[in-house]
């Protein structure tokens, strides 16, 4: 149990709090409960915690600032911010401030505990496996081991990927099924250093389209009219015996 890794949930409504505590035990994390900017201060005082769920509306105080402030004091912390579904503004400020992930509300628990385990897995957090030599990915014929950052076909055959390219095949392996929105590409695939009307997610899938024959068929990256791309093949992760 003491292995467990700890997440500190920040909501003011407090059945809020109590579901995602609930949920978030039943998928195996040990949750910490908050209710304002004090609360989640004493909280990270007064035990070890691996990654804070935060809401930018507090009422003591706004989630982005705390934000800025755990970056600038634990950058190692994780932190995952909850924003209203439409407020742009707060999520963009909030990955610049330093924030792991963003998830807008309404949000079901189950993808929050998923973007949980992806942003651990991303920050080699303690209890949580990370991916490497031992780990790959499998979709289709391919394999993808992302600690060698490689790409190989049912034959064998490396795919012959830019960084960018790669960077960008780990980011919707991570979130199969997922409809990912280009600006939440930029984001995670450059930090927001791009200009918003940066061209490179298209012209990255493009070329990731081409290079797994999926060009013009579109079965494995699928284009969401109004919404954005898609990882549409069935993702499977296994352990490799060392």
């Amino acid at each position: 149990m003491e292995n467990k890794t700890r997440v500190l949930v920040v909501d003011d409504d407090p059945e809020i709090r109590k579901l995602l505590g609930r949920y978030l035990e039943s998928q195996g994390f040990q949750t910490v409960l908050a209710g304002s900017c004090r609360e989640c201060e004493q909280a990270l005082a007064d035990r070890a915690i691996d990654l804070v769920v935060l809401d930018v509306m507090l009422p003591d105080g706004s989630g982005l600032d705390l934000c800025r402030q755990l970056k600038g004091e634990r950058p190692e912390l994780a932190v995952i911010l909850l924003t209203a579904l439409k407020e742009d503004v707060d999520r963009i400020i909030g990955l610049e401030l330093g924030a792991d992930d963003y998830l807008g509300k309404p949000f079901n628990p189950r993808e929050l505990a998923a973007r949980i385990r992806a942003v651990l897995r991303r920050g080699s957090a303690p209890g949580v496996e990370t991916p490497s030599n031992a780990a790959r990915y499998r979709f289709e014929n391919f394999i993808v081991s992302p600690g060698a950052r490689r790409v190989t076909d049912a034959e064998g055959t490396e795919i012959d990927l830019t960084g960018a390219e790669f960077d960008l095949l780990l980011i919707f392996l991570d979130r199969p099924g997922r409809v990912l929105s280009r600006d939440l590409l930029l984001d995670l695939l450059h930090g927001r250093m791009s200009d918003p009307f940066d061209r490179t997610i298209d012209v990255t899938m493009s070329r990731l389209r081409r290079k797994f024959g999926d060009s013009g068929v579109f079965r494995l990256f699928k284009t969401v009219r109004n919404g954005g791309y898609q990882f549409a093949a069935d993702v499977s992760r296994e352990d490799v015996a060392a």
